[in-house]
């Protein structure tokens, strides 16, 4: 009897045990898997190492039903433990490290954005654009204005271009269009001005270098300013560049002088080689191309060298035609040009030639 009691006492005193070192694992358990807490929630001074209480948990083999059926958690749970408490030391060093280094300041931060755009693009003011980049610019354009067909100007159009970008990139087009209009415009006054102090019997010729050398430089100008031709000129004033460069030369040369330069290429036409036929040519395609009207000032003139110019031919006014071709021969005639008479005199002088050879060969051959 006293046994059994004693028996069932040490049964009842292992159960409670039992019980109560279950507790203690499930409790040491349910602390390892949940996460540690934010650093910032835990006051500085107050802050313990996570799973610091951890440490006071023994790791005991834990038996809840028996000795056959215990599960051992000696080893592992120590294991487990470990790692854990190592990986929350290191958040901790982390964590007080990224403490220690002072956040930046918004002042900073602008500095070194405005250090990095500065460094990658240079930013260029109206007083840099009129001390430094407008006078290389200017100083080209003249040399190409002033230029002679086939001669070497010896500018570097990489850098003329390099400057057009950079000025258009810096929000600079108006200002750099206006001074290119302003530019060439002076320029054709001072051209019209010499044309008017010309004799008339140089008028034709001057105005024909003047219309060949602007054009030529047209040709080299263009396409250095093509980068503010596209994103000004075209963009924001639906206009193209070139069309405005002629229509300078129209504005200021040509209206200026087409009154008094119709009635002297009208009689340099009507006596032949008055005036070579190339410069004849290259100034009535040049008015053409400036102002096509012009052509009913004189569309006998401008037919003959612009096709498509007077109305078709018709078979009623072929005697017409003939007729002004006699007189153009006659014209011809009376002042000296016999070519067809020169033509005809080797002709004859070499069928002579011919006939005597044939006849000394056919004496010699008997």
């Amino acid at each position: 009897m006293e046994e059994s009691m004693e028996e069932e006492e040490g049964g009842t005193y292992e159960a409670m045990m039992d019980d109560q070192n279950h507790n203690n694992w499930e409790a040491a358990v349910d602390g390892f898997r949940q996460p540690p807490p934010p650093p910032s929630s835990i006051p500085a001074p107050v802050r313990e190492p996570p799973g610091g209480q951890l440490l006071a948990v023994p790791a005991v083999s834990v038996d809840r039903k028996g000795p056959k059926e215990g599960l051992q958690l000696g080893p592992p749970a120590a294991a487990e433990a470990n790692g854990v408490i190592m990986m929350l030391k290191s958040c901790d060093a982390a964590a007080a490290v990224a403490k220690a280094v002072p956040a930046p300041t918004p002042s900073s931060t602008i500095n070194i954005n405005t250090s990095t755009s500065k460094f990658l693009m240079n930013v260029i003011t109206i007083e840099d654009y009129k001390s430094t980049y407008w006078p290389k610019l200017d100083g080209a354009i003249d040399q190409l204005l002033t230029q002679s067909p086939g001669d070497y100007i010896p500018i570097s159009y990489e850098q003329i271009y390099s400057c057009v970008y950079k000025c258009v990139c810096q929000q600079h087009s108006e200002q750099m269009y206006s001074d290119l209009i302003k530019k060439i415009t002076n320029h054709l006054e001072r051209v019209s001005k010499e044309l008017q102090a010309s004799p008339p019997d140089l008028y034709i010729e001057r105005f024909n270098i003047a219309l060949g050398q602007y054009m030529g430089a047209l040709q080299s100008i263009v396409p250095l300013f093509i980068y503010m031709n596209k994103f000004y000129i075209e963009t924001k004033l639906n206009r193209d560049l070139k069309d405005d460069l002629i229509k300078l030369f129209t504005e200021h040369v040509a209206e200026k002088h087409i009154y008094s330069l119709m009635p002297l290429l009208i009689e340099a036409q009507s006596t032949p080689f008055q005036v070579t036929p190339s410069t004849m040519a290259n100034i009535v395609k040049g008015l053409y191309t400036l102002r096509p009207e012009w052509v009913q000032m004189a569309p006998a003139l401008f037919s003959k060298f612009i096709p498509n110019i007077l109305p078709p031919a018709v078979e009623s006014e072929l005697s017409e035609y003939a007729a002004q071709d006699q007189k153009l021969q006659r014209e011809l005639i009376q002042n000296g040009f016999m070519r067809g008479d020169q033509s005809r005199k080797r002709a004859g002088d070499e069928l002579t030639y011919n006939n005597s050879s044939a006849c000394a060969s056919s004496r010699g051959y008997r």
